[in-house]
């Protein structure tokens, strides 16, 4: 068996560096006589372009903050002929927000994986709650270190039990003897009391040492060591402000003969002669939330006298009778308890014998076995299939449809263009783009599930654009909050995705009054059709010139304005098209897939060949370069993709999927071909996590569409245009499988 390894690795100074260095030691390295059948390698990350001298094990490297990294860690992974990979999971040490970036890497896995997590918080923000349960949803097992963990990961983030195994954190099977450690160090005469492990504020040293001037009343011969270096992300945004503070605190309280700070990071076997030099281990940590405690299963594993405050792992770790617990920055409750136990030799050996009795069971032979177990148990499992998601969508696992975020946006006047998270954020007022999307939502929405919000909706987004249309036919695009224009004539964008909805309008009206307004205004700028010069704006004027036209064929000048729009389309596609580039400009920009399906929309009503094929040939090429991986990856317009160049991965943007998922509609509804289906499921996916960063951007508590993704993860404002994009696409699935199963 080959196994992989994932996870910050020595000599970087990291706690988990070395969990996953014991772990990979006592996994693959043969102990004695007994031969090894198992081989495995390292892909270790860096942080802050930092280079480490890493061991043989250690094949690969992955920078924290670069994607692209972890994309090329998961294909050589994939060709290196591992069976499992063994991740271990701490949100700080991936990059992207809340850890993000390992998602990408987790769904190309091609082989099963385990996770092991040190981290599970019981009040995690949205987005560390979604990336969590997205690596759970990914792994094959997934490993924790408490039973409390157990509990959280059930009911918190809604994880099956029986994915989960209890697997205690290991402890180095190394033993010392007490009198020769203590002389090894000079403290032959002194009673040592030892915290070891990165420093840091959430550490509650303060309260140790707060407890020492009573305690050394009675025993002078007291000696608090504080082991450890200062936390790298302290020291890199608050220095060593910490430490000092607990220097002056020794000072005020005239404890410079008790107290050593030995401002160090040691190897494994100069720790544990430390704590086989100590009469007492403290643990003084601030609040409950430490769900794993490499240090306290250290001191336990080698039979330490242990005493801590009550955080979730000591709380389960110390029971029985293995250790001491004291309140929360209780330095009185401390010092009592460590006055009794000095007292009381015979109490104090009896924690250390609990102590090392249970470390005896948790050594990293045995918890290496144990991992050995899993892996094994997984791989002997008939058709045990590695976890993909598939692009077949059900329909019952979809969201119901709401529309609690667009009512939250929308007043008397129009729908709100942009949001704070959730939350309209009326300082960015109206704009003509969004009112235009919401009466097209609102008019699919009433036409296929009798929404009557919908219908109670329409109007106040139809009089928004007829509020905004100037003399000449075209539209002011923006108005303030306060009912002010900001501009005198919008984007030809703007004109034409209104000229869509207007469109759409005429052909799915619910009653006669709102037909008859959507005529006046689609008339009234039809003079505007030919004076189009954006590609986009000609593409989503066709759209909406074809939903007209379905319900108005014998309007030849209509029908001809169409015609000519197409082919305006056509050459341009003709003007940048080469042997490897099929498409409409140089390059791929925003908003892609509009342009097949202007075409797609045309070649229904005209009936051409030669649209037909360019319309074909145009979302082929799409695909080919945001299908290709069995999700939707979308050109980011962060740097777009121009020809012969790089395409940008970020910022990723909603309007871009529902354009996909409409051109597949389109695509499906003129052959029946069921690949289009799949493919549009496919692009539905992507607002649900099939995306690069394996997030969700549909807020299942708001009811919102967050606006895309950045380098740094989901950018959490849930603006108008996103939403909307969410729901059209939703709706888009729902007359698709509808479509699809009249046509069985």
């Amino acid at each position: 068996m080959k196994l992989a390894f994932i996870g910050t690795y020595p000599p970087r100074e990291c706690g988990i560096g070395t969990f996953t260095n014991n772990l990979f030691n006592s996994m693959l390295v043969k102990r004695g006589s007994k031969r090894n059948e198992h081989e495995g390698f390292v892909t270790a990350l860096n942080d802050n372009d930092l280079v480490y001298k890493y061991p043989e094990e250690v094949k690969q490297t992955i920078r924290q903050e670069y994607q692209e990294d972890y994309i090329k860690a998961a294909k050589f992974i994939n060709l290196s002929g591992a069976d499992i990979c063994i991740l271990e999971h701490e949100f700080g040490i991936f990059g992207g927000q809340s850890g993000v970036y390992i998602l990408p890497l987790l769904h190309r896995l091609e082989i099963h994986l385990i996770v092991t997590l040190h981290t599970i918080l019981k009040t995690p923000s949205y987005n560390e709650k979604a990336v969590l349960q997205e690596i759970c949803k990914m792994a094959h097992k997934i490993v924790v270190m408490s039973l409390k963990a157990i509990e959280f990961l059930v009911n918190i983030y809604n994880i099956p039990k029986d994915k989960i195994e209890f697997i205690e954190h290991g402890v180095p099977d190394i033993q010392f003897n007490q009198e020769k450690s203590k002389k090894e160090f000079k403290l032959e005469s002194r009673k040592v009391l030892l915290t070891f492990g990165f420093i840091g504020r959430n550490k509650g040293i303060e309260t140790v040492i707060n407890a020492l001037p009573e305690v050394v009343k009675e025993h002078p011969n007291v000696i608090y060591i504080v082991l450890g270096k200062t936390h790298p992300n302290v020291l890199r945004h608050s220095g060593e402000e910490y430490r000092i503070f607990l220097m002056r605190l020794v000072k005020n309280l005239q404890l410079e003969k008790h107290v050593i700070f030995l401002n160090e990071y040691i190897a494994v076997q100069e720790l544990f002669k430390y704590l086989s030099a100590s009469d007492v281990y403290i643990t003084p940590y601030l609040n409950e939330a430490q769900i794993t405690s490499g240090t306290l299963s250290y001191a336990v594993g080698v039979g330490s006298a242990v005493i801590s405050t009550p955080y979730w792992h000591a709380t389960e770790l110390l029971a029985e009778g293995r250790g001491r617990l004291f309140n929360f920055n209780d330095s009185n409750s401390l010092g009592s308890i460590l006055k009794d136990l000095l007292d009381n030799p015979d109490e104090l050996n009896e924690l250390k014998r609990k102590a090392y009795n249970y470390g005896r069971k948790i050594t990293w032979p045995k918890t290496g076995e144990k991992y050995i177990s899993l892996t094994e148990s997984i791989l002997k499992e008939e058709h045990v299939e590695i976890v993909k998601k598939d692009t077949k969508l059900d329909l019952l696992m979809l969201p119901p449809f709401s529309l609690t975020h667009i009512n939250r946006l929308t007043d008397d006047t129009g729908i709100i263009q942009h949001a704070k998270f959730g939350i309209p954020n009326l300082k960015e007022g109206y704009c003509l783009d969004d009112n235009a999307r919401a009466l097209l939502m609102v008019l699919m929405a009433y036409r296929q599930i009798k929404d009557i919000r919908a219908l109670e909706l329409s109007p106040i987004y139809l009089s928004y654009i007829h509020y905004m249309q100037n003399g000449d036919g075209t539209f002011r695009n923006f108005l303030s909050f306060s009912r002010n224009f900001l501009d005198e004539v919008g984007s030809e964008d703007s004109f034409g995705r209104t000229i869509w909805a207007l469109g759409y309008l005429l052909g799915n009206a619910p009653n006669d009054a709102y037909y008859q307004t959507g005529r006046l205004v689609f008339f009234n700028a039809s003079p505007n059709f030919e004076k189009l010069k954006s590609i986009r704006s000609i593409a989503n004027t066709m759209i909406g010139i074809s939903y007209y036209l379905k319900s108005n064929p014998s309007d030849d000048s209509m029908t001809e304005r169409l015609r000519n729009m197409a082919f305006n389309l056509i050459k341009h596609f003709e003007e940048n098209e080469t042997s490897d580039w099929k498409w409409f400009e140089s390059l791929l920009a925003y908003d892609n897939g509009i342009l097949p399906l202007a075409l797609l929309h045309s070649a229904e009503i005209l009936n051409d060949k030669k649209i037909t094929k360019i319309a074909v040939k145009s979302m082929n090429f799409l695909t080919m370069h945001t299908l290709n991986d069995h999700y939707l990856s979308i050109i980011g317009n962060e740097k777009w993709f121009k020809r012969e160049g790089e395409r940008s991965v970020f910022a990723q943007q909603p309007i871009d999927a529902m354009a996909m998922v409409l051109m597949y509609h389109q695509a499906f509804h003129l052959t029946k071909d069921k690949d289009y289906l799949n493919k549009l499921y496919t692009s539905f996916l992507w607002f649900l996590g099939e995306n690069d960063l394996r997030m969700s951007l549909y807020d299942f508590e708001t009811k919102g569409c967050c606006d895309g993704f950045e380098n740094y993860g989901v950018n959490r404002n849930q603006g108008a245009e996103s939403s909307l994009a969410y729901l059209i696409s939703h709706l888009t699935v729902l007359q698709a499988y509808e479509e699809f199963h009249k046509s069985e």
